[in-house]
C-alpha cells in the first residue's frame, strides 16, 4: 500500500456539502491499495503510521507519534497515488488494486490503525470528495508498505 501523510492542525472531508470526517490536530492520511497488496500490507502500513515520530516533543524535536500525542487521523482513499506518469501526459492507474479489493484493504488499513490506538475517521470510498486541510510544519511524508 501507499500513503501520503500530512501532519495537520485540522482537516475535513465533505461529500455533497456534508462534512463526513475530520481531524485536528493529527494526521491526514491519503491511502492507496496497489495490485499486489494484501491484508499484511495494510496492517504493516497502519503500524508504521501509528509509530512514525513526526510530532514535536517538549524540546521541539520531531520525536513523538500520533499515538504519543493522543491525536487522531482522517484517512481518505486515494487511488491516484498509484499514478504512473512515466509515459505521456495522461497518468495510468493499472498498478492500483481493483475497486473491491482496494475497498477491503482500505477498510483493513483504517481499522488496523484504530486497533493501534489512533482515533480514525474516514472519507467515503469511491465518492467524489472535497478535502480541506491546514498542513502543520509543513510535514508531508510518503510511505509504502
Amino acid at each position: 500500500m501507499r500513503a501520503l501523510l500530512q501532519r495537520v492542525t485540522r482537516a475535513e472531508v465533505t461529500v455533497e456539502n456534508d462534512v463526513i470526517g475530520r481531524t485536528g490536530p493529527g494526521l491526514l492520511v491519503l491511502a492507496c491499495a496497489m495490485q499486489d497488496d494484501d491484508t499484511a500490507s495494510a496492517e504493516a502500513l497502519a503500524a508504521k503510521v501509528a509509530k512514525l515520530r513526526i510530532f514535536k516533543d517538549e524540546t521541539g524535536k520531531m520525536n513523538r507519534s500520533v499515538r504519543d500525542v493522543s491525536d487522531s487521523a482522517l484517512v481518505i482513499s486515494q487511488f491516484t497515488l498509484a499514478a504512473d506518469t512515466r509515459r505521456g501526459n495522461r497518468p495510468g492507474y493499472s498498478d492500483a488494486a481493483p475497486p473491491e479489493e482496494a475497498r477491503r484493504l482500505f477498510d483493513r488499513f483504517a481499522s488496523a490503525l484504530a486497533d493501534l490506538g489512533v482515533p480514525v475517521e474516514t472519507g467515503r470510498f469511491g465518492a467524489q470528495m472535497q478535502v480541506s486541510l491546514v498542513n502543520d510544519g509543513p510535514v508531508t511524508i510518503w510511505l509504502e508498505s
